[in-house]
Parts: structure tokens; sequence; C-alpha cells
């Protein structure tokens, strides 16, 4: 039921979407300074940012799709709604004055959630109808330069969001259509995010940043029923409580300069998704009908391996290229089409346009191609063969204030 959130841009329900320089290079950015949105890939570079103060805010807009197929030999057909997801982020980063050797900054950005909606009347509505999740990162950082080849960064993490979910319940008015439960819910916990960074002559450089668990938790969400009056008595309005927790991420990467007109990045993420192993909903009110919910997700920890490069042209252009590999934590036998999720490849591309002295345009474009994947659940039954696309344009907006 809920907490099964679909994600078509990284694997499980990541979204990998935190800053547009970042996602015109393959969404890299761990081992190569960019701008203020190190605070999220890796809060020990950002104090080597110049003495600028610095906002940038962004936004991209995933256009995703899902077609499933029936088992063989059914030819059952059907396919995502249409819909526009609008994950965005907002840095900000201060330098008291040019000479300290620290930086502060605030980060906010929404790394999990996204939305899947089927027809209301498809073969597997029992599962799920629509979900849909939102999730917001608040992030303090301070970064400090131990030496003028070294940087440490971290900073506390509050996590805050909400879903809402529709499946369908296996009963039916006297017009023969299915019953539908709503649920609804805010959930809210903690984390932190470190990093460093170390710079090896002026060309190569390298960074390391971890984020941590963050373990989310729901209190009273609202669960409504619609079915026929005779049954309201089983299917009473009621709340709920559930956790989940978001999986740490580890991130190693490397930057790579070639007179100061080209830059190049490998990053290497490691995901660790067996944090969720398991889905439970408890009911406030349970019924003979209406009872707890308990069942198996199995994630298993995944890679995502990343690369992108950018070209500084005159006129105060930059482009940029990259692509990445992201690889499913989802084991066979626990594919749902709730996260009917699979490996994919990401190609990306982008450019930054100044526009001024002080402000700076920047432009992304991802596509993303899912592998074909057929599988059955072992614990429902229901299987199919699913394939997956999505096109994600973006743009952010950074503008420099000098101390």
């Amino acid at each position: 039921m809920v907490f099964i959130w679909c994600s078509a841009s990284a694997g499980g329900f990541q979204v990998n979407l935190q800053g547009q320089k970042n996602t015109g290079m393959g969404h890299t950015g761990t081992g190569l300074l960019s701008d203020a949105s190190s605070l999220l890939f890796n809060p020990g570079a950002t104090c080597f940012l110049d003495s600028t103060n610095s906002f940038i805010f962004g936004a991209s807009f995933i256009v995703p799709k899902t077609i499933y197929l029936e088992p063989f030999p059914g030819t059952y057909t059907s396919e995502t709604v249409t819909h526009i997801g609008t994950p965005f982020t907002l840095y900000a980063a201060f330098k008291i004055k040019p000479q300290h050797k620290f930086n502060l900054g605030i980060g906010i950005y929404t790394p999990f959630g996204s939305r899947s909606e089927w027809p209301s009347d498809w073969k597997g509505q029992m599962l799920i109808r629509e979900i849909n999740l939102k999730t917001i990162f608040i992030q303090p950082t301070f970064s400090y330069q131990l030496t003028e080849q070294i940087g440490l960064g971290a900073g506390p993490i509050y996590a805050t969001g909400g879903f809402g979910l529709k499946k369908g319940v296996p009963v039916q008015d006297t017009s023969g259509a299915y019953g539908e439960a709503v649920l609804d819910g805010s959930a809210s916990g903690f984390g932190f995010n470190a990093g460093v960074y170390v710079k090896v002559g002026k060309s190569l450089s390298f960074g390391l940043d971890y984020r941590s668990e963050v373990k989310v938790k729901v209190n009273s969400g609202s669960a409504e029923f619609e079915v026929p009056s005779s049954l309201i008595d089983y299917f009473p309005s009621t709340t709920f409580s559930s956790e989940i927790t978001l999986p740490q991420v580890i991130t190693f990467g490397s930057g790579y300069t070639i007179d100061t007109l080209w830059r190049f990045a490998i990053d290497v993420n490691y995901v660790g998704w067996n944090s969720y192993d398991s889905l439970r909903i408890d009911f406030t009110d349970n019924t003979d009908k209406l009872a707890d919910i308990s069942s198996a997700r199995m994630y298993k920890n995944a890679f995502i391996f990343r690369c992108g490069a950018e070209r500084s042209l005159k006129k105060g252009i930059t482009l940029r290229m990259g692509a990445y590999y992201d690889m499913t934590p989802v084991q066979n036998g626990y594919l749902t089409p709730e996260t009917p999720d699979v490996n994919k490849l990401g190609i990306t591309g982008g450019m930054t346009v100044k526009l001024g002295d002080k402000v700076n345009l920047d432009l992304s474009f991802l596509y993303i191609e899912g592998m074909q994947r057929t599988d059955i659940n072992i614990e429902t039954g229901f299987g199919g063969t699913y394939k997956s696309r999505a096109f994600v344009p973006g743009f952010g907006l950074e503008v420099k204030l000098a101390n």
C-alpha cells in the first residue's frame, strides 16, 4: 500500500536531479567543484568556492511512462497516466570574509519521491491505482578548508514530506465498480551529510561523500475507504502508522581539468537499499477484512556509475554531456507495479549561459531508458513485463553576490 514509491529517474524511489550543472554531466559532482550544489554532492568542497556568496534555484520536469504487458499467452497491456514530476533545489553558500577558510551554507532539495498513476480499472488496480510522494531535505552545512588541498564539510538533515495512495478494494457495488482505499499522511526524520574534498595539483581532484540513512515515520495518517454502505463496518475510516528507512548513499568521485577549458568527472554511488526489507502498515482499527500489512520487499544494495564532461566556449557559454548506468535494487520475485524498477541508462546534456557578471542560466536535459524486465511477484502472484522511459528537462538560475 503506502511507501512503495516509483521513480523514473533513479533506482528504487531515489531522485537524482539535484543540480542542473551536475545533471548535464551525468549527475556527477562529488570529486569536481561546480557551484553551491556541492552542499549536497560533497560538503567538503564548498569551502573552495570563490569569495562570492551564491544562490541557486533549479527545477526539473520529469515526464515518465511505464508500459505493462501481462504474462504470455495473454495480450493485455496498460500504461501509466501521463503526468509531470517537479523536483526542485535551492542552495545558498556564504563566506563571511574572503580570507576565511570556512563556508556556511544551506541546501533544500528533493532526493526521494515521484508519482505513479495507473488507469483505475487496470488489472493491477488491487495493488495500485495511484501513488504520490514528496520529500524535502533541509541541510544547513559547515565546510572548512583544512589545508590548501583538503576540505571537510558536514551538515544535519531534516527530512519532511507527504504522500498519497489510492488502490482498489476487492468489493463491488451494484454497478460492478470496485471500491477504493485512499491513504494520506506526512512523515519526518533526521540524518546527516558529510564529505571530504582533496585537490592534487591544479588539474586533479577527488571527493568522498556520505549521506546517512534517514528513518521517516508516519503517525496518524488517514485511511478512507469507498465501499458499498453494507460493508462500511468492515472498512471504517481510521488512521495508520508506518515507517521506512531512506537509504544511505556513499559516493566516490574524481575530477580532471585540462587547460581550464575541458573538465571531466567520474562518480560511483553505492546506495544502501537493504534498509528497505519490508513494508509495514499498522491500522488503528482492525476488522475481519481490514488487517495490518506486512509485506516483504527485500531490496538489495546497488551501484550507480556516472561520467560527464564539460567544455567552456567563448562568449560565456559552457556545454556539458554525460551518462550513467543505474542498477535496480529490486530483486527477482519482488517486482511490483508500484515500483516496476529496472536497470536504467541515462544520457544527459546541458549548458550554462552567462546572463551578466553575476547571473548564470543553467539548462539540462536527461533521457532515461529502462531495460525491459519480466517478473512475477512471489507474494501476490501478479506478474508481467515492464518497460519504462522518461524525458527530464530542467533549468537553474545562479546569482552571485560580492562579500
